[in-house]
């Protein structure tokens, strides 16, 4: 005798689909490169956005950088019943007085020290040949004319090239010149507009989105403002620190080799370092190598006082970023962009990790009942006329 069970709807339903034999991995794997492709090509189109646009892009993001910096002396102006307008001058009459400050000092003290600079580069270069004559280099004056010689020819030889250079350096002048006016600009504006030029930027976005960009944007800029002051600190710290030490050895450019270290140091841990190989040189050409010496110790022992004491107390909680990502991200940084790109690299990382920090931190709940609510107004207003 044949009995014949009966199954269910469901059952039946379920026995007439495939069975999905996919591992539950491979799904959730394909589902993560799926989303890192296409977050990575909206990466890569930003990136040939901005090198197309690298002669607006520069400027707008030096002028973002100066608003930065001005931003807290206007505040505090205006704080203390400036207007607007004349906070506005007065931050960029500072930091003006101070780059011509700058600019005096080291005029004057190369002026000053002109005679004895001559002598000890006369001897540096008569040293340098002598030893560069002997074995196993073998460069004697014959040689270094027949260099001078293979030079002037090679000079007339390539004159319209060069011709072509000197043009495409007058049109690189004035982009220069373009570039100055929307760095002004942008900084002007910016300082006396921004925050209502960043409401106009956030509506663009959906409004669900507005309560997590407002969040990014605010950290990101207090983010920008810690960082660059934080830089200003430890740059100035580490010129003080290297240009007294080379004062004290008595080098002639103690002055241009204080101003050289407190730019250079605006690029966190490669300028700093090459700032001070460039000192250590300097000390070396004029003083010989025994005050070299001395003078690579008190690089080494400013830079590891600012590094492991300055650094930690003024950065705090403000601005965390790994040595490691310091370092990749200027190397990289000046792979793209070169100097420029060294500059940004790192502000732009630590401005980027703080506003997806804080973006993240708002609860969706909360963006989701704000595109809601600003949607039933809308709706309500409809319905009205």
């Amino acid at each position: 005798m044949r009995i014949t069970l009966s199954r269910s709807g469901n059952d039946a339903e379920a026995a007439d689909e495939p069975d999905d034999l996919t591992p539950t991995g491979l799904r959730t794997g394909a589902l993560f490169t799926g989303r890192v492709l296409i977050i990575a090509a909206g990466l890569a189109l930003v990136g040939v956005l901005i090198y197309e646009l690298a002669e607006i892009v520069i400027p707008f993001v030096i002028g973002l950088f100066l608003a930065a910096l001005l931003a807290p002396l206007s505040s505090f102006l205006q704080r203390h019943r400036w207007p607007k307008w004349l906070a506005v001058i007065s931050a960029w009459v500072v930091v003006f007085a101070v780059l011509v400050a700058l600019t005096l000092l080291v005029t004057e003290q190369i002026r000053t020290e002109l005679p004895k600079i001559e002598r000890q580069v006369t001897d540096a270069v008569a040293g340098a040949k002598a030893f560069l004559a002997t074995h196993p280099f073998g460069l004697t004056d014959a040689k270094v004319a027949q260099y001078v010689s293979d030079g002037l020819g090679w000079l007339q030889d390539h004159a319209s090239q060069l011709g072509s250079g000197a043009a495409e350096a007058g049109t690189a002048v004035i982009h220069i010149l373009e570039g100055t006016f929307i760095v002004i600009f942008v900084t002007l504006f910016s300082l006396i507009d921004g925050r209502r030029i960043w409401s106009w930027v956030v509506r663009i976005f959906p409004r669900r989105a507005h309560a997590r960009i407002n969040a990014a944007g605010e950290a990101g800029w207090h983010t920008l403002t810690n960082f660059i002051r934080i830089q200003l600190v430890v740059a100035a710290t580490d010129a003080v620190g290297i240009g007294i030490g080379a004062w004290i050895l008595g080098a002639p450019l103690a002055v241009p080799i204080a101003v050289i270290v407190f730019f250079g140091a605006l690029v966190p841990v490669v300028g700093a370092i090459v700032s001070g190989i460039v000192a250590v040189g300097i000390v070396l050409v004029f003083n010989g190598w025994v005050q070299a010496l001395i003078m690579l110790g008190i690089v080494l022992l400013v830079q590891q006082l600012e590094s492991h004491l300055l650094h930690p107390l003024l950065t705090g909680s403000a601005v965390k970023v790994h040595p490691l990502g310091v370092v990749l991200g200027v190397t990289a940084g000046t792979a793209v962009a070169g100097i420029a790109g060294a500059f940004f690299a790192v502000p732009f990382i630590a401005t980027a990790n703080s506003m997806i920090t804080a973006a993240a931190r708002v609860p969706r709940a909360s963006g989701a009942a704000e595109g809601e609510d600003a949607e039933a107004h809308e709706d309500a207003g409809a319905n009205r006329a």
